[in-house]
């Protein structure tokens, strides 16, 4: 071939091979993304440095989603179905016969077809023999990745003309078919598959107007760990057309956002905690934009944001209900905003937007506000921890040695039943513990004010 004559090039992971050079790549696109390592992710953009990368996925992996959220990639959602699709009715149940076969049963008896998904190629024989005892007119197949293409390819080209009733096979069939007429779906032993794999294969059925079906199974006699019981009420709640975006975040919640410099796609940050590390991580990106733009910012020593927010344990309800922020995502991104906020302003812009876009905010969500609002004073004044229980203020100093002598007798002045023990400082109070640390905080704001005064005196 001419040079120039090749202008797209689609291909698999081959394309990494270093026999392969591109003479002028201009964009690469990446489909399916979570099929894909970081190292190899960054193999290919090094194929030219200034390469466009736009990668597709129907479920974003927690470290490409938080990158995003992060604005350090672009995110665009197509959330909209292709016309007379429905939402696909999903189903969490242990495993039983009964529900295997009740369910093979309905969508043979309206001509339909049916995937079985069972994830291991040992015994999947003895399911197949399992399967034809429960149904026995079914006509079934058996496929899956270890068979090579001449016992493979008569398996597929017979679901795919209607030939086969259940298609009996490993995640194989993942991505890339598309069978209108089968449309429920089985698979055993879902706990042991991640929740991007469910959401794909889900995506198997319910490709015509015909109402699909899918059954998430689990062995009955085992107790699911917390993250696998996750994943699988998450496929459960998250049943709607275009709910990739909200599967994927709810990922990033149960897995953690993985590494920005390393090569883990998921996971929590040990040392700096996934909460400072955004702050941190938007703090930069914005610095690099202004810098872009031209904008000189005054430089901020990075081990500012470092600082934690005391932990503030009140007997106090503050959340953000249900009915104030429906959609569960938009829930989610308040609460990042929230705690993502490390300072007095931001956080009152964040109360702003959301009582814009979703009227006065309840109680709830004003009390949720008003507990940030106490941590953010707390840190400022040096406060590790703030225990509200018993009713009392029992407040935990992050370097005991830092707070004035005289600013206790102050404030026992003002209030006399506060005082200090050997560690801690008690604060007593009657009523609502969110006010008594307003209360205590004016309080302490205030004989700060006034030492502050009195040495401006001395001369």
């Amino acid at each position: 071939m001419k040079d120039g004559d090749i202008e797209i090039v689609i291909g698999t992971h081959a394309l990494l091979s270093k026999e392969i050079a591109f003479k002028n790549l201009g964009i690469l696109i990446i489909d399916e993304e979570h099929k894909f390592g970081v190292k190899q992710k960054e193999l290919l953009k090094e194929l030219r440095v200034n390469v466009d990368v736009l990668t597709l996925s129907a479920t974003p992996i927690p470290r490409t989603l938080s990158m995003a959220l992060m604005d350090i990639r672009e995110m665009s959602l197509i959330t909209d179905p292709p016309p007379g699709r429905l939402p696909i009715r999903t189903f969490l149940r242990p495993y039983s016969k009964e529900v295997v076969r009740e369910a093979i049963l309905r969508e043979l008896a309206r001509g339909g077809q049916v995937y079985y998904v069972y994830n291991r190629v040992q015994g999947i024989e003895h399911v197949a023999e399992r399967l034809g005892k429960m149904v026995p007119m079914a006509r079934i197949g058996v496929g899956h990745g270890q068979m090579n293409e001449k016992e493979l390819e008569p398996i597929m080209v017979g679901f795919v003309k209607g030939e086969l009733d259940i298609l009996l096979s490993t995640t194989i069939i993942e991505s890339g078919l598309d069978i209108p007429n089968a449309n429920t779906l089985i698979v055993e032993d879902a706990d042991r598959l991640g929740l991007a794999q469910l959401y794909q294969l889900r995506g198997r059925v319910g490709r015509s107007d015909v109402q699909a079906y899918a059954y998430l199974l689990y062995q009955s006699a085992k107790e699911l760990t917390e993250n696998a019981l996750s994943r699988l009420q998450a496929l459960q709640e998250f049943s709607s057309l275009g709910a990739g975006y909200s599967l994927a975040f709810r990922d990033l919640q149960i897995r953690g956002a993985g590494e920005l410099l390393g090569a883990k796609q998921h996971g929590t940050m040990a040392t700096v905690g996934y909460e400072l590390y955004t702050q941190l991580i938007a703090e930069q990106v914005a610095a690099l934009k202004n810098a872009a733009d031209g904008v000189v910012e005054e430089v901020k020593d990075p081990l500012e944001s470092l600082t934690p927010l005391p932990a503030f344990d009140l007997p106090v309800t503050a959340f953000v209900p249900e009915w104030y922020v429906q959609d569960q995502a938009q829930r989610l991104y308040v609460y990042q905003q929230m705690m993502s906020s490390r300072d007095l302003d931001r956080l009152a812009e964040v109360q702003a937007e959301v009582e814009d876009r979703y009227g006065q905010a309840p109680a709830e969500v004003a009390r949720a506000f008003a507990v940030m609002r106490v941590r953010m004073r707390g840190r400022d004044v040096g406060f590790e921890k703030v225990d509200g229980s018993q009713g009392r203020l029992a407040v935990t100093f992050k370097d005991r040695t830092k707070v004035p002598p005289r600013i206790i007798s102050l404030l026992n002045r003002r209030y006399k039943p506060c005082y200090l023990t050997r560690d801690v400082f008690v604060w007593p109070f009657t009523g609502d513990a969110l006010s008594a640390c307003e209360r205590l905080l004016d309080e302490w704001d205030s004989c700060m004010a006034e030492l502050e005064a009195a040495r401006a005196l001395l001369p």
